[in-house]
Formats: structure tokens, sequence, C-alpha cells
């Protein structure tokens, strides 16, 4: 109150001794006295943002911890995840939301047009079946193959801070645009840190470790019950618990990218035992394989590996991180380093997994969901729809996440761990890649 009121004085030119602020549901007026005191408290308070705006380092945490609950910032600076590194005995509140605010809204209809009507956004279709969708409901626009998108929709998308991407028919994400490129002190917070080989390889060891954990928890749950030694899946599971154990020692990054390597050929070894044995054959696969995709498995993987990837991207951007700088990947033209760096967290949960449980439950059909030439295979439209569908309704299952104990949707669980990441620079580190499949 006190500094619109300096606002006003300096506007109209006369002098404002006092404010009042009027509550109509209590009908109370509360009136606050504008004296030398408090002109002097609003001085500080400007004094003290422009210092805060001049630093690249973040404030601590307030030890009041009540202070907290209500502050629209604390899915930013996760304060309760912080005092739990400080005290792991306490039961952190949260204060992070547990499902995602809007959804996402693919495209995937060829030369579907998408437009704008006032505060909407219009799809059309070749046929002229027009849909509508109100702004608000949107979180980010995924455009597939040759749908198209006006100038006028782009606009609204980024004044409401949703972003568009295009993703190729064959599942290659092509680039998109973030509805803003966040402060840049958090970029020059990450440039610092991650100049630094030690702090780079410290995570980068914490990521593949986490990585081949849910490589080895995954086969272990899925396998559960059955004769491990006569599906050959027991030397998968050895092969990747010795590469945890080389990679735990690693002393480089090259040494902890071999082992990365070695526990993902003996996953990719073991991942077909997973599957019924009345499944389709076409849908047998032998070893991993893209660019492009020479079998429906593997047209599956990178499919849903795209929409992850796109997934990741959105929230590093969303946390105002620089996807170009990563740690454990190394820098190149197609894809953004940091944004491959914490797809390793969730290609297991978010996609091996349902495309493993989809396929079980017959939900393919192997002529009708796939194109195929020559060696190549890609995903029809209606098989794009329907991996589109099993990844979407994966993002909504609901997770205990194993260290601040409180359970949150997968789509919230991508942009929290990315917020997790920046803590181990810009506050207290040590949650970040501590998700374990149980």
């Amino acid at each position: 109150m006190c500094a619109y009121t300096l606002l006003l004085e300096e506007h109209t030119g006369t002098s404002i001794n006092e404010a009042r602020v009027r509550y109509h549901a209590d009908n109370t007026t509360v009136r606050v006295p504008v004296n030398e005191t408090a002109r002097e408290d609003v001085q500080k308070a400007i004094a003290r943002a422009r210092e805060l705006s001049r630093s690249i380092e973040r404030p601590p945490v307030t030890e009041n911890a009540r202070l907290c609950v209500h502050c629209s910032l604390a899915p930013v600076c996760l304060p309760e995840e912080e005092r739990l590194v400080q005290d792991g005995t306490r039961m952190p509140l949260r204060l992070f939301p547990p499902d995602r605010e809007r959804q996402t809204l693919h495209v995937t209809s060829h030369g579907a047009r998408i437009g704008r009507a006032g505060e909407t956004l219009t799809i059309t279709d070749t046929e002229g079946h027009k849909q509508v969708m109100p702004i608000r409901e949107i979180g980010e626009v995924v455009l597939h193959g040759y749908a198209q998108i006006s100038t006028q929709a782009i606009h609204l998308c980024t004044s409401q801070e949703v972003g568009v991407h295009w993703i190729t028919n064959g599942g290659r994400y092509v680039g998109g645009i973030a509805a803003s490129a966040g402060p840049v002190q958090r970029r020059i917070r990450q440039y610092e840190a991650l100049r630094d080989p030690g702090l780079g390889f410290r995570l980068a060891r914490r990521l593949v470790i986490a990585r081949i954990s849910s490589q080895l928890g995954f086969l272990l749950r899925a396998s559960r019950g059955k004769d491990r030694a006569d599906s050959g899946i027991d030397g998968a599971l050895e092969g990747i618990r010795t590469a945890i154990r080389g990679a735990s020692g690693a002393e480089g990054i090259d040494s902890l990218r071999g082992h990365e390597g070695d526990a993902g050929r003996h996953y990719f070894a073991g991942l077909p035992t997973l599957l019924r044995e009345d499944l389709d054959d076409r849908f047998r696969f032998n070893s991993r394989n893209r660019r492009p995709p020479q079998d429906r498995f593997n047209a599956l993987l990178s499919f849903g590996y795209a929409l992850l990837y796109r997934d990741v991207l959105q929230a590093i951007l969303a946390v105002g991180l620089e996807p170009a700088f990563g740690f454990l990947h190394r820098p190149r033209s197609a894809a953004h380093p940091l944004a491959l760096d914490l797809m390793e967290l969730f290609r297991v949960p978010l996609w091996d997994m349902s495309l493993v449980a989809s396929l079980n439950r017959m939900q393919w059909n192997p002529n009708e969901d796939f194109t195929c030439a020559g060696k190549q295979v890609w995903l029809s439209d209606s098989g794009r729809r329907r991996a589109i569908e099993v990844y979407e309704h994966r993002k909504e299952d609901h997770w205990k996440h194993p260290v601040t104990g409180y359970s949150l949707s997968y789509g919230r669980l991508i942009e929290l761990e990315t917020r997790l990441l920046e803590k181990e620079w810009a506050g207290e580190p040590g949650l970040f890649a501590q998700m374990r499949l149980r």
C-alpha cells in the first residue's frame, strides 16, 4: 500500500498521508499510515530488489517454513525439499503440484490446420471438421507430420506460455517455440556450475546409476514368477548388475559411458523375454536399432522416446535452464545434451514399461498401425494416435517419490527432477536422480 501511495504521489503531485484497504466480505476498512518509516521501508525494499536482480545467486530459503505454505513461488524454489536435505528425518509438506494443470494437444491428422478464434484454438481437418479448445486448458501444442498452425495461433500460444512443437511422421523431433527463455541468472549459474568437470562427472555418475537401476528393476519386476533360467534373462540381469558396480567405481566420463552402454546391451537383450509367448512374431526384436527403425518394436521405442524428449525439453525451458549445456551426453546438432541427459531417468518408467504392457495386452495391430518401406518401419496414423494415447495416459499415473515421500504424476515428475537438478548448484544438492523403481 505504501508503494502504491508513492506512485500516486508521483503521478498526482500531491502528498498522501494514509492508505486504506477495504475488505467488503468482512465489512472492514484497514487504515495504513504513510509516514517516514513506511517510506523508508519502501525505498529499502526497492534497493534490495535491485541488488537481487544484479546478482546471479539465489537467495536462501527462509527459516520460517510457515511463509512457504501459501507462497506462489514454492513450486519453483522447492523449500520443503531443501529442508529435507538439511534434515532427513522430517516429513516434507507437498507444496509442488501433484498433477499438470494443463493438457498436451497432439495434432496428428495430415493437413490439419490450427487457427485462432478469440481465446481458443480451432483444429480443422482436411474434410472441414472443426474442434475448438480453450487456450487455458492447453499446456503444449504438438504438431505431427504436415499439420499447420497460423501466426495468430502462435501468438496466442506464446502469450499464454503454451509451447509449440513439431515432430515428423517418423517420430523425429524437429524443433519448438518456448513461451519464454527464463531468467538469465539461472543459465549463468548453470554455465558456471557445469564448467566444473568434477560436478559434471558426479551428476553423470548418479544419472547413469539411476538409469541402470531402473532397467534392472523393470526386468526383475516383469520377470517375477517366471523361470528366469529357462527364459535366458539371468544373463541379462547379471550383466546389468556388473554394469552398476562398474559405473559406481568409474573414475572418468568415458569409462562411465562404457558401463552405461554395456547395461543397455544387456537390457535390450532381456527385454524380449518380457513379451508374451503368443505375441505376433512381427513385434519381436533382437536388438536396438534406429535412424530408421527396422522393426515394429524399435519403431514404437523411437516414437515414444521422441514424445519423451519433447516433454523433457519443455520442462527444461519452463525451469529456465539451457538445454544445450549438459553433463553426460556429448554436444551434437541433432539433439540438446541436457534433454538427453534428463531423459535417462524416464525412458524405462514412462515408455518402456508402458510399451511392453500394451503389447502384452494386444493393443497393437501389426498391419494397420505400421507402415513398412523396405527395411524401414514407421508408425501409421492410427499407430501414432495409439502411441500418444498410451504415453499420455502413463503421464497421468501417480508415483510416490522415494525421497520426498509424496505422490505426483509422471508428467509433474519430469519438472520436479529438472528443478532438483538446478538445486545441485543453486541450493541444497543431493535429491536429483534418486528416484528408483521398486
